[in-house]
């Protein structure tokens, strides 16, 4: 039972690991580009890649079926479920693409990793999830400690000079939208996880987001919209930049994979899995702290080391 406990632990820190430079490398996409292009190209790229098991199972179903990529068929229900959680995933990344390219990345990514507070609370009330003292311990800290961080991050911008209140408003309601709606999301992956393939509903979704997506690139490349910059990557951007939206795809991919692998343990509690997931907001700290020379250094070292310290604790008493 250790060995099964421990296991899903280990998938939720890769998983907090690849999300990490997840978020690092849409914050270096977004630099120069626009929201809608470097979601549409990742997330096609995901489909590219995704597709290839997807092909593989369909053509060779028999020698696939004992592999680890094999990509099982499902039924409509399964597909209108899966849908949904496309629709949700889509709707939160938009919100949190746009607050990314417009707020610090070590503001963004610790007020992201709020986001299992608001699991936890779901895990607690929907699913009846029971945490021990070390987990108590451990989500208390690695929560307290970013929305500690974040609060003052948030008063210090309120205080700047260049602060243009109106606009930052918008991006800050972007965020929080983005926040809730991934909350309602890593709920609903654990149902999801509980009743169907984890393989099939990566793929399917995301095959559903980038139809989608192509959708809503056509429709604000024909309208000006929030989401327009004078700067295109179809048009200024050199094949490195393409390479780090690559990147977003393949960390994405193996995050999730893994993540909701760790979620059809049945042991696994969401709210725990959920936390340690974030706690690769540290990344995206010393990121922002070495390369981007974002301000009030000590305060967000106290900080990762707040996270550094429940995650810790979520994985003494998880194992």
């Amino acid at each position: 039972m250790q060995r099964i406990l421990f296991m899903w632990v280990v998938l939720a820190f890769i998983s907090a690991v690849c999300l990490g430079f997840y978020d690092v490398s849409k914050k270096i996409a977004l630099e120069k580009n626009r929201v809608v292009d470097v979601l549409t190209i990742s997330v096609g790229v995901s489909a590219l890649f995704l597709s290839v098991p997807l092909l593989l199972s369909r053509l060779f179903p028999e020698a696939m079926s004992g592999t680890y990529a094999y990509v099982p068929e499902m039924d409509m229900e399964a597909h209108l479920f899966t849908l949904l959680k496309s629709v949700i995933v889509l709707s939160s990344w938009i919100f949190a693409y746009i607050s990314l390219k417009h707020l610090p990345i070590s503001v963004v990514s610790p007020m992201q990793a709020t986001r299992p507070m608001w699991t936890l609370i779901g895990a607690l009330l929907i699913f009846q999830e029971h945490l021990n003292g070390w987990q108590w311990i451990g989500v208390l800290l690695a929560i307290g400690s970013i929305f500690i961080f974040s609060f003052k991050s948030h008063r210090r911008h309120r205080k700047d000079p260049n602060y243009q209140k109106g606009q930052n408003r918008l991006y800050y309601i972007c965020l929080a939208l983005a926040i809730l709606i991934g909350a309602c999301s890593g709920l609903y992956d654990k149902y999801l996880m509980r009743s169907y393939n984890h393989n099939a509903v990566q793929v399917y979704y995301t095959l559903y987001q980038a139809l989608m997506m192509i959708i809503v690139w056509v429709a604000f490349n024909r309208k000006s919209s929030i989401f327009n910059h004078k700067s295109s990557i179809f048009t200024h951007h050199s094949v490195n930049h393409l390479g780090v939206i690559v990147l977003i795809s393949l960390f994405l991919i193996i995050s999730d994979n893994v993540y909701m692998l760790a979620l059809r343990d049945p042991d696994s509690l969401i709210a725990v899995v959920s936390t340690i997931r974030r706690g690769g907001t540290i990344i995206g700290f010393a990121y922002g702290i070495m390369f981007l020379k974002e301000p009030e250094v000590w305060r967000k070292v106290l900080c990762m080391s707040g996270v550094l310290a429940g995650l810790i604790c979520l994985a003494m008493g998880s194992i």
